[in-house]
């Protein structure tokens, strides 16, 4: 395969024109149900397809395609934060010029932001980053199929086979014919109370089985703090109002999450600080492959120059300042707006390299899909809230809220871009890419959601509207949740009106301490690992949401050491990659078709009597004992 067949103009036009279609769902998705898909996977396969038809095309020029798309697709998470202005009522629309530059500049300190950290947590980390890893076996097993390899066709089938299985799935879920999921609530005693919920999701399994046993039992552990420990307590502590499932929801959301963050908070200081030696190791050796030295570097550890980091760089920063000072000065700051402006500086470039280490490590730990951006955002807002109301506290409640939420859309939109980023450099390292090509396909992805984002944002918003906002001349009389958009909202109202409950947060940071010590206790005896941010993000996710990951680590686990070599293992790993495939591409499918008929279930076939819960465990487990029953008889004949 040639070099240069890989940084092409087609392969660049092919994401930029998948774009939309992954970034409008994703708006959507995330708006309605507070969740986003990785389009990093399904990206890949539609791009084999595409590129298929050509001659020339080659494994490289498909990874480009997937990574300009995924980028694209994972900018679309800032309507985690964005619509919190408008649901305060600050905006009553979304200005296009000032959300284009927000994600601009945002999403390009994003990408340059994790340059310096690709050596320390890609090339020189052993993070398992499931979504990369999967990409780059879709990717081998196309190439593979074109080069005729004999042992293409089992790999494909692995794929094809976990495909068909989570999208039938999905597709029984759509029409109502199995539930999404199964949840409860039930006292624990006189007056304490817990819950449960579980996603019958196989793209979830299939992540587990990729992040492997340590991170999942890690997970469940979190998952018992939060559900079996926290829960129980708050609930007996409280008095009950309402009926008990939103008694107990309410406890968990209002409560229980902000453990998770602050548990969270300390674990992610902790690996930056873990990581601090190899970042700037990294940061050397992109700064001295500028001075010369990169025709010594092999191809696929070249990064983009340090002259063109630093200068795109300043130009990011400058656009973000001019749009705090404009902004603060719009919300009637002006005798404050310039220092308002100069402290942006510190926040999005300090801010944004630790929330980009932040999210690039979870990225790489449990995959894109499930790191908890949201929880970075949490962090983000109530920081720069407090440094807000210290240094500008006389100058009206409402307009520092919207500064700090504004402040807040710059650095999340850092963290949604720097939390694909590595994903895609993981699979650029496995296919044998250039990592200096794949960052300007990053850019280039940057470059189309900005555009995207702002349209498909005032589109919802004239549409449904959002709860909590005034949602004036809506079309639709149901608005769009936007869970994530009003607790930051929640949260900035809080931090700067002094109402915000810190007892929780500080009860999340001693947890997180402890199982910081209890880590490096089990790592100085070389006993399974529960690495800490997998613990806080059980407890801060919703079990549905972490709960079929350790079932697939568990799975995933009894196979291999069922069935040892490594080519059983890697058929282990292209059936569960081909689970997070299929999952996927239909969950983008079915939200265009949502969206294209204004219904939440388009494709539904029966109401809401059918036993459709009986059906999806039913289902659930009848597929995963084929998938690995398959994958058994498989991994013995290649014994």
């Amino acid at each position: 395969m040639t070099q240069d067949k890989e940084l092409t103009w087609r392969g660049i036009a092919l994401g930029m024109s998948l774009t939309f279609l992954f970034t409008a769902a994703n708006m959507y998705l995330g708006l309605k149900v507070g969740l986003t898909i990785a389009t990093s996977i399904p990206a890949a396969v539609i791009s084999m397809a595409f590129l298929g038809l050509f001659s020339g095309s080659n494994i490289r020029e498909n990874n480009i395609v997937q990574t300009v798309c995924s980028a694209a697709g994972a900018l679309s998470s800032v309507i985690f934060i964005l619509p919190s202005l408008v649901i305060i009522g600050w905006w009553a629309d979304f200005p296009f010029w000032t959300s284009f530059l927000i994600c601009a500049a945002g999403g390009v300190l994003g990408v340059l932001f994790t340059i310096p950290l690709r050596r320390a947590l890609v090339t020189q980390s052993d993070l398992p980053y499931p979504e990369g890893v999967a990409a780059a076996e879709v990717l081998k097993v196309g190439a593979d199929m074109r080069a005729e390899n004999p042992e293409a066709r089992e790999g494909l089938l692995a794929v094809v086979y976990g495909s068909l299985a989570s999208a039938g799935l999905s597709i029984a879920t759509a029409m109502r014919l199995a539930a999404a999921d199964v949840q409860g609530v039930f006292r624990t005693g006189t007056v304490a109370a817990t819950g449960y919920t579980f996603s019958f999701s196989l793209a979830l399994v299939g992540a587990g089985h990729l992040v492997g046993i340590s991170v999942g039992l890690a997970m469940f552990a979190g998952i018992l703090i939060a559900w079996a420990g926290a829960l129980p307590i708050l609930t007996a502590m409280t008095p009950m109002h309402g009926d008990l499932t939103s008694f107990v929801t309410g406890i968990w959301r209002n409560d229980v999450r902000f453990i998770g963050a602050g548990a969270m908070a300390v674990a992610a200081v902790w690996s930056l600080l873990r990581t601090v030696g190899p970042i700037v190791v990294g940061l050397k050796a992109t700064m001295r492959a500028s001075g010369g030295t990169a025709n010594l570097l092999d191809h696929t550890d070249r990064d983009m120059s340090f002259r063109a980091i630093l200068g795109v760089g300043l130009a990011s920063i400058a656009v973000s300042t001019w749009l705090v000072w404009r902004f603060s000065s719009d919300a009637g700051l002006s005798d404050a707006a310039l220092w308002i402006a100069l402290l942006s500086i510190p926040l999005v470039l300090a801010g944004g390299f630790f929330v980009s280490a932040i999210c690039g490590y979870m990225a790489g730990l449990i995959g894109s899909s499930n790191s908890p951006i949201s929880g970075v955002g949490i962090l983000a807002v109530v920081g720069t809230g407090f440094c807000l109301v210290l240094l500008f506290a006389g100058h009206g409640a409402k307009p520092l809220v919207a500064v700090a939420l504004f402040i807040t859309a710059i650095l999340f939109a850092v963290a949604c871009s720097s939390n694909n980023n590595l994903q895609d450099l993981k699979t650029g390292q496995l296919v044998g890419a250039a990592p200096w090509r794949q960052q300007v396909a990053l850019l280039a992805g940057v470059a189309a959601a900005t555009v995207t984002v702002p349209v498909v944002l005032n589109l919802l918003a004239e549409a449904y509207g959002f709860s909590g906002a005034p949602n004036l001349h809506t079309i639709a009389a149901q608005p769009l949740a936007a869970p994530q958009a009003n607790l930051m909202a929640a949260l900035a109202q809080g931090v700067i009106g002094g109402k915000l409950n810190w007892s929780m947060i500080e009860i999340g940071a001693a947890v997180g301490v402890g199982i910081v010590l209890l880590d490096e206790i089990l790592r100085a005896g070389r006993w399974l690992r529960l690495p800490p941010l997998a613990v806080g993000l059980g407890i801060y996710l919703p079990m549905e949401a972490t709960l079929p990951v350790v079932v697939g680590a568990i799975i995933g686990w009894i196979y291999n050491r069922t069935i040892r070599g490594e080519r059983a293992e890697r058929l282990g790993v292209l059936v569960a990659s081909g689970m997070i495939v299929g999952e996927s591409l239909f969950g983008v499918l079915n939200a265009g078709l949502i969206v294209a008929f204004h219904k939440d279930a388009p494709l539904a076939v029966v109401g809401s009597s059918f036993p459709a819960t009986a059906v999806a465990v039913i289902a659930f487990g009848g597929l995963i004992a084929l998938l690995y029953g398959w994958l058994k008889h498989k991994a013995r004949a290649l014994a």
